[in-house]
């Protein structure tokens, strides 16, 4: 079997394409479980953000597993699949493994660096693992994903050649300009993360002393709320389509010891049905949810912007299909920023010893993975090999027992461990060289080797495969939920 990457970001495709492709949420473990059904693939996983839609698999036939793997995605997109191909790319093994380590660090965002990636990688992660479509090749690559991404930020200065999505688009539109005594409106859906990121000094100084409100309680608005709250607005009310996820966020943003409360922020929530009032008395509106048609249209847009005199209504739209109608630009006094127009200015060259950096690492892993793998490929035949000694002297020793009756016990544990230290001195150096040659490249075919030079079951090896696989899927599950 081997790994199997296909699909599309904002590096291959228009953004018309890509906001037409997205997947919505309910719609990818159905995904996930028609990929594992077809006759190529048995494991799979799908990274699907606001930029980029990845459907990751384990096959055992390539050009078998793409035609499958473009197919599903064409399906569950709704894009048909003569307009989707020129669009998709494929990635195979190792370079398919180079691909996702790369998108963990931050190297193939929008924006080079940004931390969101991780959080998104994890919640892939989980969502094949309650699929149970996640064996030990994708929870291995997944989870080594999130070390090397975690890694990437803690050893390089990768954070500073770039920031994240949120961050980026209200430097936008903090360069733009803003008006004075702007009002954010700031839309979200996903899941709900409180960490705050950094301030910029562009970013608060024009937002400092200014209103927000945010709609939608996940990971994006918390980020742009949290960012806001730490430039300094005076305040901020959240609209969410369940209250008590706005209410816990602003709960969050305004706790003791948060930059809010240190800034003397004001926060609350409201109903859905308020943000028409909100966005007439807006002066910035960010939207990114997971909603299918558009959250602002251009009359709700027009209606706000009546009667502002000099004050301009700033949108950010970072919603992947948009979540704002984009003949708004076209809107006296309106200035907006959406996903292409931020891929467009994104072009700023980062840190290039940074991503130097992060480059090197990631080969490093890439490497460190594939031997991993290769070697683990030899580890349920050793341990067949093992238990086929194991049983030889357990028989041995039930046989001797049978010859001399009269041994006493401690007569028989000596003989029995001298016997199984001798069987252990045997093939202990075959078995350590097995593991190292298997590890390097061209080393599959060693197990193939173990298993015709001593006789070995086949279906011993791979019920000790099967057995290790949920080993280390509950293992992998423990570990993942206490980070």
């Amino acid at each position: 079997m081997s790994l199997l990457v296909v699909g599309l970001s904002h590096r291959s495709a228009p953004v018309s394409i890509l906001e037409r492709a997205a997947l919505a949420p309910d719609s990818r473990g159905k995904l996930l479980q028609d990929v594992v059904s077809a006759e190529p693939a048995a494991e799979s996983a799908v990274l699907s953000t606001c930029n980029r839609i990845e459907l990751y698999a384990d096959v055992d036939k390539f050009h078998a597993g793409v035609a499958e793997l473009s197919t599903l995605l064409a399906q569950h997109s709704g894009v048909s699949l003569d307009e989707l191909t020129p669009y998709l790319y494929v990635h195979y093994e190792d370079r398919a493994v180079h691909h996702l380590l790369s998108v963990a660090c931050g190297l193939d965002s929008m924006v080079v660096g940004e931390g969101q990636i991780l959080g998104q990688i994890k919640d892939a992660l989980a969502l094949a693992q309650d699929q149970h479509t996640a064996g030990r090749l994708l929870n291995d690559l997944f989870q080594q994903a999130l070390r090397v991404g975690k890694r990437a930020h803690s050893e390089t200065g990768i954070d500073k050649a770039g920031q994240s999505l949120v961050t980026f688009g209200l430097e936008q539109l903090a360069g733009a300009g803003g008006g004075h005594d702007a009002h954010c409106i700031l839309v979200d859906d996903a899941v709900p993360d409180a960490t705050a990121p950094l301030g910029t000094p562009g970013v608060d100084a024009w937002a400092r002393g200014k209103r927000a409100l945010v709609i939608g309680a996940g990971s994006m608005s918390s980020l742009a709320a949290a960012t806001l709250a730490r430039a300094g607005v005076t305040e901020l009310a959240v609209a969410n389509r369940t209250l008590e996820r706005a209410v816990r966020l602003t709960e969050i943003l305004t706790e003791p010891g948060s930059p809010g409360r240190a800034n003397g922020l004001i926060a609350r929530a409201v109903p859905m049905s308020d943000v028409p009032a909100e966005l007439a008395a807006a002066d910035i509106a960010i939207s990114c949810t997971g909603a299918t048609g558009l959250v602002l249209t251009g009359e709700a847009v027009a209606t706000a912007a009546e009667g502002r005199k000099d004050r301009e209504l700033a949108l950010l739209d970072l919603a992947m299909p948009r979540d704002i109608d984009g003949a708004a630009h076209r809107i006296d006094g309106v200035h907006l920023v959406d996903i292409e127009s931020l891929a467009d200015a994104s072009a700023d060259a980062p840190m290039a010893s940074d991503v130097d950096q992060v480059r090197t690492i990631v080969s490093e892993e890439v490497a460190a993975f594939g031997a991993a793998q290769r070697a683990a490929t030899i580890t349920p035949t050793v341990v067949a090999l093992r238990t086929m000694a194991a049983d030889v002297v357990a028989a041995e020793i039930a046989r001797l027992d049978g010859r001399l009756p009269d041994l006493d016990d401690k007569q028989r544990a000596e003989i029995t461990q001298t016997v199984r230290r001798v069987v252990d001195k045997l093939l202990h150096a075959p078995t350590v060289r097995v593991k190292q040659l298997a590890s390097e490249p061209g080393g599959a075919g060693y197990a193939d080797a173990l298993t015709k030079l001593f006789d070995l079951d086949p279906q011993t090896v791979a019920a000790v495969s099967r057995a290790d696989t949920r080993a280390d899927r509950q293992h992998d599950t423990a570990r993942e939920q206490r980070s």
